[in-house]
């Protein structure tokens, strides 16, 4: 995809969906296919990124101090329905695992990734 579409795709995903519009617009510019907010019986997949061989299901947590195991299950079990990898975003400085949740992570083999969030251009904010 040329790199204005791209950009465009990011501005409407941000307006939509505002923080996982967001990091599903980082997974389009990275090449991969987004869907997103799809729905499951153990709650919507945030953002489903296919592409290169591989598929994701992301999980996007912000605004919470602490993430505990009940998030880090309740992703697993989405990626184990929908037979795909699991990311667990972590964005802007906020979100922290607590001691249980790493631990479940490192057992379940669960990739964490942190984002920071963009300088947005004020006509790509979300609307309110």
């Amino acid at each position: 995809m040329a790199l204005a579409r791209v950009r465009a795709l990011q501005k409407r995903l941000i307006r939509k969906y505002g923080v996982v519009g967001a990091v599903a617009g980082r997974y389009a510019e990275a090449g991969l296919h987004v869907q997103v907010m799809h729905p499951t019986r153990y709650g919507p997949a945030h953002v489903i990124a296919t592409g290169g061989g591989q598929r994701l299901v992301i999980e996007v947590v912000e605004g919470v101090s602490s993430v505990g195991p009940e998030v880090v299950e309740a992703l697993y079990n989405k990626a184990t329905l929908l037979r795909a990898k699991p990311v667990l975003v972590l964005y802007s400085a906020g979100p922290q695992l607590n001691s249980d949740a790493r631990a479940l992570v490192q057992k379940l083999g669960i990739k964490v990734r942190r984002l920071r969030p963009p300088v947005l251009p004020a006509d790509a904010l979300p609307e309110e």
